[in-house]
């Protein structure tokens, strides 16, 4: 895969350079010894279609079962509960936006962003298709269902910003992602930062997204924390490299990774293919780095706007540790996965 990262600051790729020269002649996180870890809890969301497939394949079981290490699956409802059981170490690995990853890390998390899973436009504002909401301008004293803490919280005022409204021209109902399409469709707010796939569906039932905006999205990640990294990096390679083969099957089947997430997030099939062909992008770079740097800094700014955070000084502290790229350095490098090619053949 080419890497499109650029050169830009030390605090992201100095890191990552030293950090992959520990890791020549096979000498590196995976070599370190683990703690003893019976089982391995990791989140699964529909938001994030390529755990649905690991789940559904049963990769980390086999993996992890010579290891002795059972592994229990949880639900993320939104980028926000996964965030919270980070931190409450009821999971070992969780999906979420960037923009999260970077939230609860410069409020104090030690969470660590490991792997980009993907880059979608998976956020956009929505409104019925009666509503007298049709631009962002309409908001203007308006009542907008959104997540707290997730990207389509920040997206919603990335695009009020773009037309020159501030946050608190709109009142924001904090609502998780389905309450959110929930209260649209019953009248209860006059739009909604919708996530899909739970957009998707809203749209083929007749809801408008009425603005979207590709780059106000903050990539799909993967996190773990400080902790977990060190004291088990073998069961984390182990991670990243189940998906990294994820993302290569996404892209070798689409159909039945369309299929998988229906039937996870019991939508139709054609709203499923409409969120990965259409608002997935698995064949991004799946290590953290510039790009993503980039995305999340000019992001920050909006947590003290919002009073998510209370000085722009932890957002920048956040921002330069973040990142924990080697893990997905090394599965990149492998090819994704010890057999080989994504269905384990050798090729």
């Amino acid at each position: 895969m080419t890497a499109r990262r650029r050169t830009r600051t030390a605090a992201v790729l100095g890191l990552s350079a030293l950090l992959a020269t520990a890791c020549v002649d096979g000498e590196g996180p995976a070599d370190e010894e683990d703690s003893d870890l019976s089982t391995l809890d990791i989140d699964w969301a529909t938001y994030n279609p390529l755990s649905l497939i690991i789940r559904d394949q049963g990769w980390l079981e086999e993996e992890l079962s010579e290891e002795g290490i059972d592994v229990n699956w949880v639900q993320s409802q939104g980028s926000n509960r996964a965030h919270e059981n980070l931190r409450a170490g009821a999971v070992d690995f969780g999906s979420s936006a960037g923009s999260a990853a970077l939230l609860n890390r410069a409020n104090g998390s030690a969470v660590k962003t490991v792997l980009i899973a993907d880059q979608p436009e998976w956020t956009a504002l929505v409104s019925t298709a009666d509503s007298d909401v049709e631009t962002v301008s309409d908001l203007e004293g308006a009542t907008v269902a959104a997540t707290a803490g997730t990207d389509p919280y920040f997206f919603l005022f990335q695009a009020l910003e773009a037309e020159g409204l501030e946050p608190g021209d709109v009142t924001v109902q904090n609502l998780q992602h389905a309450d959110g399409r929930t209260a649209l469709m019953n009248g209860d707010v006059d739009a909604w930062a919708g996530l899909d796939p739970i957009m998707a569906s809203a749209e083929q039932e007749g809801a408008e997204l009425f603005r979207r905006e590709v780059d106000f999205n903050t990539y799909s990640v993967v996190n773990s924390t400080e902790d977990f990294i060190e004291d088990h990096p073998e069961v984390t390679q182990t991670v990243i490299d189940t998906y990294e083969r994820a993302r290569q099957w996404a892209q070798e089947n689409p159909e039945e990774t369309a299929e998988i997430l229906a039937e996870e997030a019991d939508i139709d099939v054609e709203v499923a293919e409409l969120v990965i062909t259409e608002r997935s992008n698995f064949g991004v770079d799946p290590v953290p780095g510039e790009e993503q740097y980039e995305v999340l800094e000019n992001i920050g700014p909006y947590f003290v706007e919002t009073g998510d955070v209370s000085e722009q000084q932890s957002i920048d502290d956040a921002l330069d540790t973040l990142f924990h790229p080697e893990f997905a350095e090394q599965a990149e490098a492998a090819g994704g996965n010890a057999d080989g090619d994504a269905d384990g053949e050798d090729s």
